[in-house]
């Protein structure tokens, strides 16, 4: 049985209290313990379908990074911690990140190239609340990948459709830029990805 804790909570006490090998995910929102909407089969196929994809371009390019199984972000200020759907790591970097070795937890955005969310119920978090943290990490590119088109109007616009949206890191500041259809995904940290919108929101589609 999962022990409560009071909150709020600091970052270390979060990841203390954090059980192993839960069959839930959990993330620390300004000190208080959120237990993650458990992915559904259409939301797993789409960031597998993303890991496989990234995995392919790092091996054909010789690429120095790695996308790990799992990992926490610990922003600079607040006492949160995030678990992004998928990561991509760079090698060169990832040695300087104090917490890494020994916690598999990232305190640099310059570990970071790549971070993305694939949006569920929760929306809201990965357009509003990571959005902002992650652009205070400095993490330099965000993609939200909101497949379904979940997202409130002033985030996709009207009428709601399947859009995946890239942040990337320009003069401190998220710029973004959102993709749909046939059109080809424009990738700072994978600048010869042939990849489209369409091709990742067809991954969470169910096949007859």
């Amino acid at each position: 049985m999962i022990q409560a804790l009071p909150e709020p909570i600091t970052f270390d006490e979060f990841i203390a209290w954090y059980p192993e090998n839960s069959g839930h995910r959990y993330e620390l929102h300004y000190g208080v313990i959120v237990e993650m909407p458990k992915p559904t089969g259409k939301h797993s196929r789409v960031a597998g379908f993303s890991i496989a994809e990234l995995n392919f371009e790092i091996r054909r390019n010789k690429l120095p990074y790695f996308i790990p199984k799992e990992c926490v972000l610990k922003p600079r200020c607040y006492e949160s911690g995030y678990e992004p759907d998928v990561i991509v790591l760079d090698d060169r970097a990832i040695e300087n990140d104090p917490r890494w070795e020994r916690e598999s937890i990232i305190t640099t955005g310059t570990s970071v190239r790549l971070a993305i969310e694939v949006v569920s119920t929760n929306w809201s978090d990965d357009y509003a609340l990571k959005l902002e943290e992650y652009e205070g990490m400095e993490i330099p590119e965000y993609w939200i990948v909101d497949y379904l088109g979940l997202g409130g109007r002033r985030y996709i616009g009207s009428p709601k459709q399947p859009t995946l949206t890239v942040y990337q890191l320009v003069d401190g500041e998220y710029q973004g830029k959102q993709f749909r259809g046939n059109e080809r995904i424009e990738s700072l940290a994978f600048p010869e990805l042939d990849l489209t919108a369409v091709q990742v929101f067809a991954a969470g589609q169910v096949i007859s």
